[in-house]
């Protein structure tokens, strides 16, 4: 049985759906970041820790894709030009979307109050906006790569979840069709249940 620690309403919530697509067991430990149960498994303090026979593994990316070549769901197989398309995805939502959306977070809250610069909020929205209308020209599909969900759906997802919770944008019409369809997946909203005490 897999443990994932870290609250739902963080990066620990892609690793928690992915678990729920895949049906396998799992415990959650739903700890803050800097915890001493993280920091037990992760000396940076930060999460997900997601624990398989007693080897911690970090990062959500990793996590996924570690889960996914293990079960062998929700990806194309290591070698291929369809993984060296969905990996080339992978990377450009966490490099042009997820990566805006943390700047923006840690001129919020993150930062100390002296270091936090509110005016590159603005410009960080307008980047967003522009990185997800060039994504949605590359989807092949339903999903991203076509007519299989893969990992990078779960990434844009999460994403386009934590854009609202951030104020960012609107979503465009076609990113909106895209998340609506996401959020009607049965593992989507088992995961979203977690939250509910």
């Amino acid at each position: 049985m897999y443990t994932v620690i870290g609250g739902v309403a963080s990066r620990a919530f892609r690793v928690l759906w992915m678990l729920e697509e895949l049906g396998a067991a799992y415990e959650h430990q739903p700890a803050g970041p800097q915890s001493d149960t993280v920091k037990a498994h992760n000396p940076a303090g930060k999460i997900p820790v997601l624990i398989d026979d007693g080897q911690a593994i970090t990062d959500s990316s990793a996590i996924l894709t570690y889960l996914a070549d293990k079960h062998q769901a929700l990806t194309y197989p290591a070698g291929t030009f369809e993984r060296a398309r969905q990996d080339a995805l992978t990377f450009a939502i966490l490099d042009e979307v997820d990566s805006v959306l943390w700047t923006a977070a840690r001129h919020s809250f993150v930062l100390p109050e002296e270091e936090r610069v509110p005016a590159v909020k603005d410009s960080l929205k307008r980047e967003y906006s522009r990185n997800i209308a060039r994504l949605m020209d590359r989807m092949a599909g339903p999903f991203l790569m076509g007519e299989m969900m893969t990992v990078p759906d779960i990434i844009l997802t999460h994403c386009g979840n934590w854009a609202v919770s951030a104020k960012f944008p609107e979503p465009e019409a076609r990113f909106a069709d895209y998340l609506a369809n996401m959020r009607t997946r049965p593992a989507y909203g088992r995961t979203r249940a977690l939250r509910k005490p």
